[in-house]
C-alpha cells in the first residue's frame, strides 16, 4: 500500500509540474520535433530505411513461396502477385515530397 501512495503522489506531482509547464513548452517540443522531422539527413535516413523494409519483404515473400507452395492461402498468394508485378499499393510513409 506504501508503494501504491508514493506512485500516486509521484504522479499527482508530475501532473502538477507538467501542467505547469503548460502550452509554450509543449510547442517548443513539437517545434523541435517538426526540425527534426524536416531536416533532410533524417528524410534520406528514412527512405532509405522504407526502400530496405521493402526489399527485405520482396526477399521474405519469395523465400516464403518457395518453402510453402500451393499451400499458400490465395489471398495471400495474391498479393505476394501484385507485390513482384510492382503493383502493390504504394504507402508515402518515410517518403519526402520534395
Amino acid at each position: 500500500m506504501r508503494y501504491r501512495l508514493t506512485f500516486i503522489t509521484g504522479a499527482l506531482i508530475g501532473f502538477v509540474l507538467g501542467a505547469r509547464a503548460g502550452r509554450e513548452r509543449y510547442e517548443q517540443l513539437r517545434g523541435a520535433a517538426r526540425k527534426v522531422a524536416q531536416n533532410p539527413a533524417v528524410r534520406n535516413t528514412a527512405e532509405s530505411a522504407v526502400q530496405q523494409g521493402r526489399t527485405a519483404a520482396v526477399k521474405a515473400g519469395h523465400s516464403m513461396s518457395a518453402k510453402v507452395g500451393d499451400r499458400m492461402p490465395e489471398a495471400l498468394a495474391g498479393r505476394l502477385r501484385a507485390g513482384r508485378n510492382g503493383h502493390a499499393p504504394e504507402d508515402d510513409w518515410g517518403t519526402s515530397n520534395t
